[in-house]
């Protein structure tokens, strides 16, 4: 789950005497919709827009007010949000959807608290927003329940509380609202709040995949790609993988490119793994330019091209790619497409080793060890043939070995 995640203010059918229940769109954002009124009178908002286009902003604003029904001060509220008919204005928004929420429409109630929860033509008032929204989930609006799930599991508005999370997530789950579903199938896969329970998470994840949700659908190939409460199936991998990857998922688009790269559970085919690779890449992805970086590197299913692949290597390990920061740094390191510079390969040797990378602690150790492009150190030198070692990488061993032979003479 991520906390920085976008959510829009769905699109609902509100009969004019019914409550309504949430819908959501599937995508990598959890989105909310709008709403499609059926409310057989909004003469006022009609008045309201024409007066805007006009200049003249009294109609509703003023007198015409009492005349208009919760429903009527909502849809308004959507016109401003959405900037349909008017320019957007999330300001006016705002005390429209307040007027309704304050007659009792739970969507308004809604909308006011997701508000101020990212501080849309309001103050950001976490605190307030939670307020609101529980009382839209009170009344059993799905969207809202699953909102205020997030509030919790977050710890926005109150104390970070997975145990209340879990209960408004279910509430929300239950009435078949895909975000909580996934948010509930990952809580039991890492388990969170929960003892970690892999068929719980299958569960709630098919659920939330079987609707289009491209982050369940991606966790669902996670699963089966490493036998996580199931047997490993590949099969079912590759399926989840292209679900997600054909919305957009990077994550998902990068283990595809790669699955047709090597050729796992279908034909090796480099130029399909170039296109999932390039989609996954354009949106930033790390892993993704850094595969990228490798094809162009080794000139795998396209011609080799060492400027390509130092380009794509380069945007992967700004973003913190250990993978990219290491050939980055052989690359230095050999002078392969570019002049010798140890400096540089030390700096991004350093970065990788730093996360962990055996490769990277191997070589950053050597070059400590002999003084290329840092100040000899042998006590560096020893720090990171001793870390590779931790991960088994045999060469770092024999360093050690021939180090401690050294300087038992």
């Amino acid at each position: 789950m991520n906390n920085n995640t976008i959510k829009q203010l769905g699109k609902l059918v509100i009969p004019v005497v019914a409550m309504c229940v949430a819908t959501a769109h599937a995508g990598m954002d959890r989105e909310f919709g709008k709403i499609m009124w059926t409310s057989p009178s909004l003469n006022c908002v009609d008045w309201q827009v024409q007066d805007l286009n006009a200049g003249d902003f009294s109609g509703c604003l003023s007198s015409n007010t009492q005349y208009m029904g919760a429903e009527e001060m909502a849809e308004l509220g959507d016109k401003y949000y959405y900037g349909e008919g008017v320019e957007s204005d999330h300001a006016l928004a705002a005390q429209w959807y307040r007027k309704a929420a304050a007659q009792g429409l739970i969507y308004a109630q809604f909308s006011v608290g997701f508000m101020y929860s990212k501080g849309e033509g309001v103050p950001r008032d976490t605190w307030l927003a939670l307020k609101w929204l529980i009382k839209a989930a009170d009344s059993g609006y799905a969207a809202a329940q699953y909102a205020v799930g997030d509030m919790y599991y977050y710890g926005e508005g109150a104390s970070r509380d997975f145990d209340k999370a879990l209960a408004w997530y279910t509430k929300a789950a239950d009435q078949g609202y895909s975000f909580a579903q996934y948010s509930l199938g990952y809580m039991y896969k890492k388990g969170e709040g929960v003892a970690r329970d892999y068929d719980q998470a299958r569960q709630w994840l098919t659920l939330a995949a079987a609707q289009g949700h491209s982050e369940a659908q991606a966790s669902m190939g996670y699963m089966y790609l490493n036998g996580e409460g199931a047997v490993r199936d590949l099969k079912q991998a590759f399926q989840w993988f292209s679900s997600a990857a054909e919305q957009g998922h990077p994550a998902a688009q990068t283990n595809l490119g790669f699955m047709y790269r090597v050729g796992i559970v279908v034909e090796q085919d480099t130029v399909e793994a170039m296109k999932w690779f390039n989609a996954a890449a354009d949106q930033g992805f790390s892993a993704a330019q850094s595969s990228l970086g490798v094809m162009y590197h080794k000139g795998i299913g396209v011609k080799q091209n060492i400027s390509k692949a130092v380009e794509w290597y380069g945007l992967a390990a700004s973003q913190g790619e250990p993978s990219a920061q290491y050939n980055l740094a052989t690359l230095y390191m050999n002078g392969e497409g570019l002049g010798v510079d140890l400096q540089q390969a030390a700096y991004w040797f350093q970065l990788a080793a730093e996360q962990g990378d055996a490769e990277a602690q191997y070589y950053l150790g050597m070059l400590y060890r002999n003084g290329w492009g840092v100040s000899q150190d042998i006590d560096q030198a020893f720090k990171w043939y001793k870390r590779a070692e931790q991960h088994g990488h045999s060469k770092a061993k024999q360093e050690l070995d021939d180090l401690a032979a050294l300087f038992s003479a």
